[in-house]
């Protein structure tokens, strides 16, 4: 689950806080046909699946799907349309985008004039909340949440002599200051890096497992002086400073590579990030387990299904909505894709608790990220997230590159965060 920006560097958090890289065809937007409707969506999530399904199930349908780009391409091309460009009928936003839109909510459907005030309980009251107006109206439907786990190699694990056995490296790391001690372990062992980088896989981990990340209760910037930032942050640098770290960026070439070489033995995976994993190291089938991650809960993802103002078939585009995300749509789509549903009536369903992952030891995927949704303390989201997400991790990846000196580092990105923010 990310942002453009112009060093390659940034270019990775672009991929971070986002999922897939790959620019989309354009097309007309906004059908006439009243069984047509146009969908515009980002890369990387495999929305065709979707769509398909929903396709054969509703034969008279047409479903126009584009795939943009990345999210932050997708969130480009949409703020293009709003501004008077032709608009789809449906469009997927991720989450860190959506704040950015709320501020004005007057370019969507009110989705509760289409049925959504019946329906917003069936989710998870935190996530439909950031698509809810202070009046009450409904901007956009919630499709998916990212649990946070730790996805390990056990074959790595074993020749370093640490358990394998999911249960008991659980037990490993119930705090960062465990996982930082079996790191140690693994490298004396090894003499290899034991986890991928400290940006993505311990930084943006904490920092979102807080009550509170960039903006107070009063949503108002907080970024600077709040103490779970600069704790989520000095982490970062400590696990730095122990050496356990490959301090190869994700979702750069060396990253997915690394993956099958064995460059690091652990990675943190929010429930997408599994399919990644499955998708850029298929040799390694059945190497992989899934244990907590360290604090035990927190979310990192997830997106929202909405209908800008000047769609041409918004009822279209709603019973697409309406069927795909149901509390059973959710289901069908984490039993075949992966993603997570955020429809906790679902939690409890022997289909979702009982689902295991092949690819990763059989480990119970259902159980163990449903379990770390649960644990999730929310905190409001703002406009500007995203922003504000990359300069931090564009920070801390300059010091895993030897760029910026750790000292220096939390007053650098305390300035580059402010001059993104003026810009």
């Amino acid at each position: 689950m990310k942002r453009v920006i112009a060093t390659a560097a940034a270019a990775t958090v672009a991929a971070l806080l986002v999922v897939g890289c790959t620019p989309g065809s354009g097309g007309d937007a906004g059908s006439s046909d009243p069984k047509t409707f146009e969908f515009w969506s980002f890369t990387g999530i495999n929305q065709k699946v979707d769509v398909d399904a929903y396709s054969k199930a509703h034969p008279d349908i047409k479903v126009k799907l584009t795939e943009v780009g990345s999210t932050t391409e997708t969130a480009q091309a949409l703020t293009t349309a709003l501004a008077g460009g032709k608009v789809p009928d449906l469009v997927l936003i991720q989450g860190d985008d959506l704040p950015k839109f709320m501020q004005s909510p007057e370019n969507f459907v009110d989705l509760s004039t289409l049925g959504a005030d019946q329906k917003k309980g069936d989710y998870l009251d935190w996530v439909m909340n950031q698509s809810m107006t202070e009046d009450g109206k409904i901007i956009g439907i919630p499709t998916d949440v990212g649990g946070l786990a730790v996805a390990y190699r056990t074959d790595l694990f074993k020749a370093a002599g640490l358990p394998t056995d999911r249960d008991q490296v659980s037990k490993l790391w119930p705090t960062w200051d465990g996982f930082i001690d079996a790191g140690k372990k693994y490298v004396q062992a090894t003499g290899k890096p034991f986890v991928d980088n400290t940006s993505t896989s311990v930084f943006f981990q904490a920092v979102n497992q807080g009550t509170e990340r960039y903006y107070d209760a009063n949503r108002q910037l907080s970024y600077d002086k709040n103490p779970q930032v600069k704790a989520a942050f000095d982490l970062a640098l400590k696990v730095h400073a122990s050496g356990i770290t490959s301090k190869i960026t994700s979702w750069s070439t060396g990253w997915t590579a690394g993956m099958s070489k064995g460059d690091f033995a652990v990675v943190s995976a929010p429930a997408w990030m599994l399919n990644a994993i499955r998708t850029n190291a298929p040799k390694t089938n059945g190497k992989w387990d899934v244990a907590t991650i360290p604090g035990g809960s927190g979310n990192w993802g997830g997106s929202y299904l909405a209908i800008p103002k000047r769609a041409k078939n918004p009822k279209a585009a709603w019973d697409y909505i309406a069927e795909m995300q149901s509390p059973e749509g959710q289901l069908e789509n984490f039993l075949s894709k992966g993603n997570l549903p955020t429809t906790p009536s679902v939690y409890t369903d022997p289909r979702l608790v009982g689902k295991t992952d092949p690819f990763f030891s059989d480990a119970p995927v259902g159980k163990i990220y449903t379990e770390s949704v649960l644990g999730v303390k929310p905190f409001y989201i703002g406009p500007d997230d995203a922003t504000i997400g990359s300069e931090l991790i564009n920070a801390i990846i300059s010091v895993e590159q030897g760029k910026l000196p750790p000292g220096k580092a939390w007053d650098t990105a305390l300035v580059n965060v402010k001059n993104a923010l003026r810009g």
